[in-house]
């Protein structure tokens, strides 16, 4: 399975317009080579780099979305979302861009194909309630990083 954007390549630099010094909209993603057997897609966004004095366990989460249809191929720039959001540490159930406070960040998009069509979890549930569902229910997964910093104009 592969996970790419027409917005920046693997390891590159996400552009300022999809973080929080520009338009903060989420960025166009393409889903490829997702096996025949899947039943739902989650994809998870988030930032393993943040200082330890603001996040204990030093994980940002940007943008949680599961129970997304199998024939999902792409999800276009600023779009709505294709399956149920979950909530993110900034409190909501929406994107929300690369920030980073102190220095340049990785930032995954994840992607997991499942075999089960739905995940039975409590309507705010975040990151970890999602990942304890998936436990057991992923066939496949993709990955796409990007870097960001604040204040380099991307």
């Amino acid at each position: 399975m592969k996970l790419s954007s027409s917005a920046f390549n693997e390891g590159g630099i996400i552009p300022s317009r999809y973080s929080c010094e520009g338009a903060n909209v989420s960025p166009p993603l393409e889903f490829s080579e997702v096996p025949e057997n899947t039943k739902s897609l989650v994809l998870i966004f988030d930032d393993p780099d943040v200082p330890r004095e603001l996040r204990s366990d030093g994980i940002w989460v940007h943008w949680v979305l599961y129970n997304m249809k199998p024939d999902t191929r792409r999800i276009p720039e600023a779009a709505a979302a294709p399956g149920i959001s979950g909530k993110t540490t900034f409190g909501h159930h929406n994107y929300g861009g690369p920030c980073p406070p102190d220095r340049e960040h990785r930032y995954f998009f994840k992607l997991y194909a499942l075999d089960c069509e739905t995940l039975d979890v409590a309507e705010d549930a975040g990151k970890k309630e999602i990942e304890h569902a998936m436990h057991g229910h992923i066939i496949a997964e993709a990955k796409l990083m990007g870097r960001y910093e604040k204040g380099k104009g991307y």
